[in-house]
């Protein structure tokens, strides 16, 4: 029985400690040479406790993923426009991570159709200085396609949305 306390108070103080990182963190990440050393300082823990700690978590699904959110209006580019493609669902994957690699994506996903009014299934966002920019880097993606490509089109940002994540 104290075997089993001791290993509700290791999992407790754990969540406990899980809880305090997530809301250290929930805001982004300092912009700082060593941010996770800044956020381990703030919580009184080690960097590398830190690290094992969000390791664990996005081995266990709770931290999806950790990544850079560029704000791309105060980087210059005024044009965001999403390219939405009507592709075959049996080579959605692969034609995803074509797109996805060109360095003018910053992201590409699959999404459902809505027969008949919506036959787009994938999703790119492409950024320019123009919308005639983003049209001339969404030619290249039709380019790149040929004939796996069914249709497409180009919707433009008319406002910046904040982008955030889960709130404790």
């Amino acid at each position: 029985m104290q075997a089993q306390a001791t290993l509700d108070t290791v999992n407790n103080d754990h969540q406990e400690l899980d809880r305090r990182i997530i809301q250290a963190t929930q805001a982004g990440l300092p912009i700082t040479r060593h941010p996770y050393q800044l956020v381990a300082e703030q919580l009184n823990i080690k960097t590398s406790l830190l690290l094992e700690r969000m390791k664990l978590m996005q081995d266990k699904g709770i931290i999806r993923r950790v990544g850079l959110i560029p704000n791309h209006y105060k980087l210059g580019y005024k044009a965001n426009g999403m390219s939405v493609w009507n592709v075959d669902e049996s080579i959605i994957d692969s034609l995803g991570e074509k797109i996805g690699a060109f360095e003018f994506v910053s992201h590409c996903y699959q999404r459902p159709r809505f027969l008949p009014e919506w036959p787009y299934n994938l999703f790119a966002m492409v950024h320019g200085f123009s919308r005639d920019e983003v049209y001339e880097k969404v030619a290249i993606i039709a380019d790149s396609l040929g004939d796996q490509n069914h249709g497409h089109e180009v919707l433009f940002s008319k406002q910046i949305l904040k982008k955030t994540g889960l709130r404790i």
